[in-house]
């Protein structure tokens, strides 16, 4: 895939002098940096938030009966000690 990036020449020039000084391109450096992003936590959330979406849109899985009332929304031991 093929990337342009539009910045500031100060700023190509320092990221120049930092690939030079790892021995690396500054395209090496921006995939080690996007490739890190892909494969980090963040990412893998994303692949899951993206996954739920889809399944979601195609109706599977069970969501249960959207109707609660307040019993089945807080546990209440107290109505078991007190007969309610």
């Amino acid at each position: 895939m093929n990337l342009n990036l539009d910045i500031d020449e100060e700023t190509a020039a320092k990221v120049s002098k930092i690939a030079a000084a790892r021995d690396m391109t500054v395209a090496e450096m921006v995939a080690e940096y996007l490739t890190g992003m892909a494969n980090s936590a963040a990412g893998a959330r994303l692949e899951r938030i993206t996954r739920m979406r889809e399944a979601i849109d195609r109706g599977e899985g069970e969501l249960g009966s959207p109707v609660r009332t307040r019993d089945d929304l807080y546990d209440r031991p107290y109505r078991y000690y007190y007969g309610q």
